[in-house]
């Protein structure tokens, strides 16, 4: 068991994950803040920017899932 355990670790450590993409790691800004600007345009822009970041979480989660998906 001792023996099987190693040798499926040994064959584990040699996978190396793709690079991540650099667009995974940005971070989406807040709308800014426009003095005088009505609050609505404001929170219409701050909902633009959580759609952005929203569709980056997804486009990330599913580059790591088909990595995944590759291992099995």
């Amino acid at each position: 068991m001792q023996e099987a355990a190693e040798q499926q670790g040994n064959a584990q450590a040699g996978i190396i994950p793709p690079d991540y993409p650099d667009d995974c790691r940005e971070k989406e800004a807040h709308a800014p803040l426009i003095e005088g600007a009505e609050i609505r345009s404001t929170l219409k822009r701050e909902r633009a920017a959580l759609d952005r970041q929203n569709a980056r979480t997804d486009r990330c989660a599913e580059f790591y899932d088909i990595w995944a998906r590759g291992l099995r």
